[in-house]
């Protein structure tokens, strides 16, 4: 059997998918000078709190010996922070900034602007169901992952 026409492979499909939402975004980050990894950090950072770092590379879905560099730039630019654990010196916690807080606040407007344009373009109610389909897929993937 051939395999899929790389148009109708869902690996594929969802790399193109990611490419054409990601050219929205690129522009946006380029100007402040941050990869798209690093924005990832900081927007889970922001959201979830200090993590381990192993926890932070899940979250972010970056393999960990790139979050090691990751982490690097991003502290020597005082977007992130490094604090050990208490009780365990081997241990520690990554946590955003308030630089790095800051970079988000700044780009908060264009960042939306850019989601509202992506919405309309494909209607709210698509949009929901794009992202619920592919929270199903992540979910149904991990659950089998664990059996």
């Amino acid at each position: 059997m051939l395999p899929p026409n790389t148009r109708r492979s869902l690996p594929m499909a969802l790399l193109r998918a990611r490419e054409v939402i990601m050219a929205h975004f690129r522009p946006m980050l380029a100007r402040h000078d941050i990869t798209e990894q690093q924005w990832r950090v900081l927007r889970v950072l922001a959201e979830a709190g200090p993590l381990e770092a192993t926890e932070l590379a899940n979250r972010a879905s970056i393999l960990p010996p790139s979050l090691t560099r990751i982490i690097k730039a991003m502290e020597e630019r005082q977007f992130i922070s490094r604090d050990k654990v208490k009780n365990d010196g081997r241990r520690a916690l990554l946590a955003i900034s308030p630089a790095g807080l800051a970079l988000i606040e700044d780009l908060s407007p264009e960042r939306i602007a850019i989601y509202d344009a992506i919405e309309r373009r494909y209607g709210a109610e698509q949009h929901e169901h794009l992202l619920d389909l592919l929270e199903s897929l992540i979910q149904s993937e991990s659950s089998e992952n664990q059996t």
